[in-house]
This record gives C-alpha cells, sequence and structure tokens, in this order.
C-alpha cells in the first residue's frame, strides 16, 4: 500500500513494544502505525496543553506581583 506520507523508522524496548499493542487491541486499531500515530498526536496534544497551562501560570504569578 503505497502512500505520500513521510516515514521513518523508531524502535522500542519489549515493554514499550507491549505497551503500544494493548493500546492498539484495546482502541481496534487495524495497524501498528495508525495506533503508534495516535499515541503521537495524543503525547504532543498533551504537552501543548502543559506547556499553554505554565505560560499562562507564569502570566498569572507575574500578575500577582503586579498587584502587590
Amino acid at each position: 500500500m503505497a502512500t505520500d506520507k513521510p516515514r521513518y523508522t523508531v524502535s522500542v524496548d519489549t515493554d514499550m513494544f507491549k505497551q503500544i499493542e494493548d493500546f492498539r487491541f484495546e482502541r481496534r486499531f487495524q495497524t501498528r502505525s495508525e495506533a503508534t500515530a495516535e499515541l503521537i498526536r495524543l503525547g504532543l496534544e498533551a504537552l501543548k496543553k502543559e506547556q499553554e497551562e505554565q505560560k499562562k501560570a507564569q502570566k498569572n504569578k507575574s500578575s500577582q506581583k503586579d498587584i502587590e
């Protein structure tokens, strides 16, 4: 099955491989690649949310100092 999507290979340890496989079967992804891409997407979303919360906390901290 040809695709125009960029491709790369990633190596993981046995434990992480099992976790990916468990995620794949629990969520009923047809391929390991689909499951891995979803895990990456979820991780990137979580990272973005964490960064936004940190910026918000810093902004609130600066606002607190201005009030004092």
